[in-house]
Order: structure tokens, then sequence, then C-alpha cells
């Protein structure tokens, strides 16, 4: 019961995260292109201002959908398969 309480936490994070426009655009973004930087995702997004862009990529990096990785001062950021998989394959077509 516990961790199917996780999961159904778990996908109303992944759900809300992607119930945002701009944020299932960067969503589908990143299954194109891994390992992308805020600043060439906002060139690719061209009308996201970098604070809103930053947001964006918080809100769906704390619901488990995108990983991140530090590089120096840059951080990339890719979709997790996984969860990507299990809540909203459709991203993954």
């Amino acid at each position: 019961m516990v961790e199917e309480n996780a999961d159904v936490r778990q996908a109303v994070k992944v759900y809300k995260a992607l119930g945002e426009p701009t944020r299932l655009k960067i969503a589908l973004l990143l299954t194109e292109e891994r390992n992308l930087c805020c600043s060439d995702i906002m060139g690719k997004l061209e009308s996201v201002a970098g604070s809103t862009l930053s947001h964006h990529l918080k809100q769906l990096t704390d619901s488990g959908l995108l990983d991140l990785r530090k590089d120096g001062t840059y951080i990339y950021y890719s979709v997790n398969r996984e969860i990507a998989q299990k809540y909203a394959p459709y991203l993954l077509e």
C-alpha cells in the first residue's frame, strides 16, 4: 500500500509538471536531444525568458522526469527514460 501511494504521488508530480505547455515542449525537446544546457534549451524555445525557463526546469527535475548533470558551471538536462516510460510513454514515441 505504501509503495502504491508513492507511485500515485510520483504520477501526480509528473502529470502536473507536464500539464503546462512550455514544460511539455521542454520534455519533448529533451527526448529528441539529450544533455542540453539551459542556454541551448532557451535558444531552441526562443520565447522563454531565462528565469522562467529555470523555473520550468526545476519543476520537471523535481517531478523526477528530468535528470541533471553538472559539468563545471553548466548544468545539462536529459529525460529520465525510466520515469518517462512509466508515467508518460508518449514522450518516447
